[in-house]
């Protein structure tokens, strides 16, 4: 596996392996060619999880459900907690069950054990439902998920689950298909009288460092219903009657957005793609609600007024840190590029200038998004690596990274400040509080004493 070394000015090269050259583009004035959403390179250690694992954190947070990894313990474990998802009561969701799998269940086959293990753990627990995620050996030795699901459903009378997430199917993006799959049998099973006509659910927020009850007070402020948390703080009998729900709000669309189609297809529910971070989106967020729901002009007259008392509390703060970090440079690497749009925006709101945008599940459009809202010179790139990374970091020298628990090693190896975005976090980035807490979080890292003890920085 070869790799080339394109020479960018400065006299510095951002190394990337040849054969993943079509993934990473360059805003100049060349026409926008990119691909993505393929399979990752063989051999070039990419920032993904697989699929299993991508299922696991859309489907994890649903509180009162039973979560089943049937396959090796290692799976379990390193899924285990993967979100930092809150739960306003039960916290079912935070045990990590497996059926750990052994050389003789791989010999003789695992559907007897898997069967037991549902009885056992519904028997002890009750949940309101429980999810059995197949793995990378059950794919192979071809256990029937399907048929022991069906027969503890029977004999329990809960909704038990199959997801089927064999890890060697594809990427993380098919993980959330497998997810979506697997919720849509539940939705349309509830009941939906009571349910306001000013009514919406919430798609693809899990309510990380209590994220999501920010975004329903504000909602509620509003005069607009919830109906269903998908699946932040999720609870089995509220995704039941989703279908009662006038309107999807789907924030992460690569996680949710499949079954916002899924749901429009079955019930005729229209969905919005908002976001909820940084100011522009979080406002364009709230309105686009108010503007669904016109025959009540007094949403939108609330929403005007909940923007207005949040913005007065929130600018002249963000404008003191704005003169520190006028100028500095960021590089974002996230999960889902719908997070990448509304950070390159709260970057420019404190002063900063991204040099670097890119994410592991972007499609082409996200892209294409992504390339209009930048600057000339900026870096866009699917599905890094490390070695990729860390070139980037350093070509651009920039001044703090955005990313995850995989990222934060190569930003600190090279001397960057780091900003922790991803599911594992315990701060709220997400509303207007969460733009105050991102543009501290920013300002501490950027401006702390430690990087003057750098030598790129003290020969400067």
């Amino acid at each position: 596996m070869s790799s080339v070394a394109i020479n960018k000015g400065k006299n510095m090269q951002a190394t990337v392996l040849e054969s993943r050259q079509g993934q990473i583009w360059r805003k100049d004035d060349a026409p926008m060619v990119m691909e993505c959403n393929k399979d990752s390179l063989a051999g070039a250690v990419s920032q993904r999880a697989c699929v299993f694992c991508g299922s696991r954190v859309v489907l994890y947070p649903i509180a009162d459900a039973l979560h089943l990894v049937h396959g090796p313990i290692g799976c379990a474990v390193y899924t285990w907690d993967i979100r930092g998802a809150l739960s306003s009561g039960p916290e079912l969701h935070r045990l990590s069950f497996s059926t750990d799998m052994q050389e003789r269940d791989v010999i003789f086959g695992g559907e007897k054990k898997l069967y037991r293990a549902l009885v056992e753990l519904i028997d002890r627990h009750a949940p309101a439902a429980a999810f059995v995620y197949s793995t990378c050996i059950v794919g192979i030795i071809g256990d029937d998920l399907e048929a022991v699901c069906r027969k503890v459903a029977a004999e329990k009378g809960i909704p038990v689950l199959p997801v089927q997430s064999e890890g060697f199917k594809g990427n993380k993006r098919a993980g959330y298909q497998a997810a979506c799959n697997a919720m849509r049998r539940l939705v349309g099973t509830g009941e939906t009288a009571g349910i306001s006509p000013y009514s919406i659910n919430i798609l693809g927020d899990f309510n990380l460092a209590g994220e999501l009850w920010l975004i329903r007070d504000y909602f509620a402020r509003m005069g607009v219903e919830v109906v269903a948390n998908i699946t932040g703080d999720g609870r089995v009998a509220d995704i039941q009657r989703a279908h009662g729900a006038a309107l999807n709000v789907v924030q992460c669309s690569g996680a949710t957005m499949e079954l916002a189609n899924m749901m429009e297809s079955d019930y005729g529910i229209p969905a919005i793609r908002v976001s909820y971070f940084g100011i522009e989106d979080m406002a364009a967020a709230l309105y686009a609600v108010a503007e669904f729901f016109p025959q009540e002009p007094a949403i939108m007259a609330r929403t005007r007024e909940l923007v207005r008392e949040e913005l007065a509390a929130l600018l002249p703060e963000l404008e003191q840190y704005r003169r520190d970090l006028q100028g500095k440079k960021a590089a974002i690497y996230v999960g889902g590029a719908f997070k990448a749009f509304s950070l390159v925006k709260a970057f420019r709101t404190i002063g900063m200038e991204v040099v670097m945008v890119g994410s592991q599940t972007g499609t082409a459009e996200d892209y294409r998004e992504l390339a209009e809202i930048t600057d000339p010179g900026t870096i866009i790139v699917d599905d890094s690596n490390p070695l990729e990374l860390a070139s980037f970091l350093q070509e651009k020298e920039v001044d703090i990274f955005v990313g995850g628990v995989k990222e934060r090693p190569i930003a600190y190896k090279l001397g960057v400040a780091f900003c922790d975005h991803n599911h594992e976090r315990k701060e709220m980035l997400a509303g207007f509080e969460g733009m105050l807490n991102f543009a501290r979080e920013v300002h501490a890292s950027v401006t702390s004493p430690v990087w003057r003890l750098l030598p790129r920085r003290a020969a400067s």
